[in-house]
């Protein structure tokens, strides 16, 4: 392996919505050092935004997903081109940190590391709900309490923030795009999504995969590599937060039906079995000594609780089974 690791940035967006956003998210990374070999923006499934892009946003590569919509397709476009040893991928809507690709490159110095990721802290948009448990920011995509870590290990990073070896990667086949919320049959607040952060579990059988494959290797956990991610006020409501747990337990029942239940539910068993115990407990002694949405953030720790296994087990009730898992190596080298 050569001593100088270089990274390529992914940056996936689909909305205009977040134009503003996809602009800071592009600046807060040109100005990392060291600095990137190359950032590229694909822009998935809409046309008006990736001609935009394309015009507005110098310095950078602006592609059109040419794999299947949704984020994983979005992803791999971004991959295919990519010629950095190690692809860093950062949301449309997050803020990279100083010192965050610093902080990610300096893992692969250890030749164990298949990829690495960091922490992913809340960007409110609109004040954060009082009954919104701290347990549950995996709703709003960022790092929550009682995440497992096994020192510097993981099983899998927060999409937000999260990096991989290109060979890897590519060795593996990729992302699968059976996991999102589009293949799950899901929509957010009534409306069909492409792209984002709809998906849910795309990246954990990604580096469950990628872990099987490669024995002895495993995921960095790099805390000084931070990322800030917005969450806008649709975001904050417990019709979102319905939604996000009920998404959740059913791509989690398609995950195990992948990778088996021991890979696929391993730090969920210890976050059921002691992250949330203990939190409803201190919220309700809270709640007792009168602190202000102690009461709403028990009923939120149930009840996300409670949607999440609902789904979970409709879901392993009903057989739905994903298609088959990607095994070909992708061909090596950018496209083109």
């Amino acid at each position: 392996m050569s001593d100088v690791i270089d990274a390529s940035i992914v940056i996936c967006a689909h909305t205009v919505d977040r134009w503003d956003d996809l602009n800071r998210a592009v600046a807060s990374v040109r100005g990392q050092t060291p600095r990137p070999r190359e950032i590229i923006v694909v822009i998935d499934n809409n046309e008006q935004l990736h001609r935009r892009a394309a015009d507005e946003i110098a310095g950078v590569t602006v592609l059109a997903n040419d794999g299947p919509a949704g984020l994983s397709g979005a992803r791999m476009t971004g991959v295919n081109h990519a010629t950095g040893a190690v692809i860093a991928f950062l949301d449309d809507d997050a803020v990279a940190e100083t010192g965050w690709l610093a902080a990610l490159l300096e893992a692969y110095r250890n030749p164990a590391v298949l990829g690495a990721g960091g922490p992913v802290e809340p960007l409110w948009r609109s004040p954060r709900p009082s009954w919104f448990p701290d347990e549950f920011l995996w709703v709003v995509g960022c790092t929550y309490a009682g995440m497992h870590t096994d020192g510097d290990r993981i099983r899998n990073p927060v999409g937000a923030n999260m990096s991989v070896r290109t060979e890897v990667l590519r060795r593996a086949g990729g992302f699968t795009s059976d996991l999102g919320r589009r293949k799950l049959g899901f929509s957010v607040n009534g409306k069909a999504r492409i792209g984002g952060k709809a998906e849910s579990c795309e990246e954990t059988e990604f580096c469950i995969r990628t872990a099987q494959l490669n024995p002895g290797g495993y995921w960095a956990y790099q805390r000084e590599a931070r990322v800030r991610h917005c969450v806008p006020a649709q975001r904050t409501t417990w019709r979102y937060f319905v939604q996000r747990c009920l998404v959740e337990g059913t791509a989690k029942a398609v995950l195990t039906r992948l990778t088996g239940p021991v890979a696929g539910l391993g730090p969920e068993s210890r976050y059921v079995r002691d992250v949330l115990p203990r939190a409803l407990a201190l919220n309700l002694f809270a709640a007792i000594r009168g602190e202000a949405g102690a009461l709403g953030r028990s009923g939120a720790i149930v009840a996300g609780l409670a949607l999440t296994a609902f789904a979970y087990a409709r879901t392993r009730l009903n057989g739905v089974a994903p298609s088959q898992r990607p095994s070909a190596p992708l061909p090596v080298g950018p496209a083109g």
